[in-house]
């Protein structure tokens, strides 16, 4: 015979201040775990969101990132006469050969300079992009010191406003429109015409060369006869997979980091919802009597001491994921340990993460109510009646 539920709760109930303190603390944990992988997931998200299923991006051969890379034009006319690449109406193959550099500006927030990637495209830079959208002015012009700033750019970066003339690399370079990547890793760089930027920072290489399928198919094909090629020393990936990768060291960062704090503070929790189930049973011995003397089965006194304690964890989980959900109102601007540029992106709350928030209550709340219930069960009749 089960002891029923209404029988817990009202108990819980009964003794609010440790149960408040129990479930807060419970609740702290999983705001902190969650918001680690909300943290990471939002990282990664921005980074993948960033490249198309359809595109290809060629560098040169053991570069982690554009910035280490570098293709001669010779190599990057090689890499676009290939039969796998789509043509536009006009007949052109849809590529961008692109440089890809980093310049420091002031931030808002500090003042502190950080690096900020400037990427040097062509005409089918957009095109190729299509998320990216011109929201305030216009796109560059060829041949002409131009440059439109992404809106992570534009909102954590001094003196990037539409008009201004930011220097670098010895020449002004007028700001003439903003753009919007959709939340994706374009957000946070500064994009113009790539002739002139390879002009002013005297590179005569391309940092990679991006370019649409025929047909998404194609890729192995197209990988195959690029990598085999000897006199390009390049390799071939995916745009998305490429962009996923850029992320892999800071998430890999993010969350030692923040499951080690995360560890940590269980333990705290775990040790108090141990304790306030422990006073619970000593302060109730002679109702466990009363329990064993009408019939309750010491596996019913298990189950009642553990339900307790699953319904404190998980009032305190729902508690902790309903505070990290409004994280996802927060815009993180940092620097990317593997491409040493500024990056923004938001906390990013997944049906995945909000099951691992929920599963983790549930196991501190297991943990710190397991031993209190046994020795609830254990309880001798006749000592406990006489308590």
């Amino acid at each position: 015979m089960m002891i029923p539920i209404s029988y817990n709760i009202k108990n819980v109930l009964a003794r609010r201040f440790t149960s408040t303190l129990t479930a807060l603390g419970i609740a702290l944990v999983v705001f902190v775990f969650a918001d680690v992988l909300m943290l990471s997931h939002g990282l990664e998200k921005t980074l993948v969101d960033t490249g198309s299923d359809d595109n290809v991006i060629v560098i040169r051969k053991s570069s982690q990132t554009e910035i280490q890379s570098s293709l001669t034009r010779e190599q990057a006319n090689l890499i676009i006469n290939n039969p796998e690449i789509a043509v536009s109406r006009g007949g052109e193959p849809m590529v961008a050969k692109e440089t890809v550099i980093l310049i420091t500006l002031p931030k808002k927030s500090t003042g502190a300079m950080s690096n900020v990637t400037v990427r040097g495209t062509g005409e089918n830079g957009m095109s190729l992009r299509p998320q990216v959208k011109i929201k305030s002015g216009r796109a560059w012009q060829k041949g002409l010191r131009e440059i439109i700033v992404g809106s992570s750019i534009h909102k954590n970066f001094l003196g990037v406003e539409l008009g201004a003339t930011i220097r670098f690399s010895g020449q002004d370079w007028k700001v003439v429109g903003i753009f919007d990547a959709q939340n994706s890793g374009f957000d946070s760089e500064i994009w113009g015409d790539s002739e002139q930027i390879m002009s002013a920072f005297r590179r005569p290489v391309y940092s990679s060369v991006t370019m649409r399928l025929r047909a998404v198919s194609d890729f192995e094909a197209l990988k195959e006869r690029i990598e085999a090629d000897q006199r390009l020393t390049a390799e071939i990936k995916r745009e998305r997979v490429y962009y996923a990768e850029q992320s892999e060291v800071f998430s890999t960062f993010i969350k030692f980091l923040g499951l080690t704090i995360t560890i940590i503070f269980s333990l705290g929790a775990t040790i108090g919802a141990m304790i306030t189930m422990y006073a619970s049973v000593g302060a109730r011995t002679g109702e466990i009597g009363t329990l064993r003397a009408i019939g309750f089965r010491r596996r019913s006194i298990l189950m009642a001491f553990m339900i307790e304690c699953l319904f404190l964890s998980l009032s305190g989980g729902i508690i902790g994921l309903a505070a990290a959900s409004f994280m996802q109102l927060i815009t993180v601007s940092t620097m990317n340990f593997q491409t040493f540029s500024e990056i923004a992106f938001k906390f990013e709350l997944s049906p995945r993460i909000a099951f691992q928030s929920m599963l983790f209550a549930v196991i501190m709340g297991f943990i710190g109510g397991v031993l209190p219930a046994f020795k609830a069960s254990r309880t001798n009749i006749v000592t406990a009646l006489r308590s």
